[in-house]
């Protein structure tokens, strides 16, 4: 008893639209587009934060000076932390919104309208 491919090629020869898609110059962009955004904020993030770690490891007197009574530059420091990721996220959904999300759109209607007719159509 031999194996042929003649069942696989059947199924084959109606492409898979998630496969049709990834491989898409579109989905390639939007790839892009957001390890655009992703790898340089995430760096940014992360060399912000070793400052502030660095600061409060070997610039002790330079992070307890006062700033106003009781509160010192470590302490706006480490607030800084909490308002820097609110203000990353906040322009993340800002920056995915624009030029994200229509591309992601486009694909999801791609891919649905790809699926349905591969699959013999939809509802009569």
């Amino acid at each position: 008893m031999s194996t042929t491919d003649t069942p696989s090629t059947a199924v084959d020869s109606a492409p898979d639209p998630y496969l049709a898609v990834q491989q898409s110059a579109e989905f390639a962009g939007l790839r892009r587009a957001l390890r655009n955004f992703v790898f340089p904020m995430t760096a940014a993030f992360f060399l912000w934060y070793a400052l502030y770690v660095l600061l409060s490891a070997y610039a002790r007197g330079f992070m307890g000076t006062k700033v106003v009574g009781n509160i010192n530059i470590a302490l706006v420091f480490g607030l800084l932390q909490f308002v820097s990721t609110f203000l990353i996220a906040w322009l993340y959904a800002r920056y995915t919104e624009r030029r994200v999300d229509p591309v992601a759109d486009r694909l999801k209607v791609q891919v649905e309208d790809d699926a349905m007719n591969s699959h013999g159509g939809g509802a009569s």
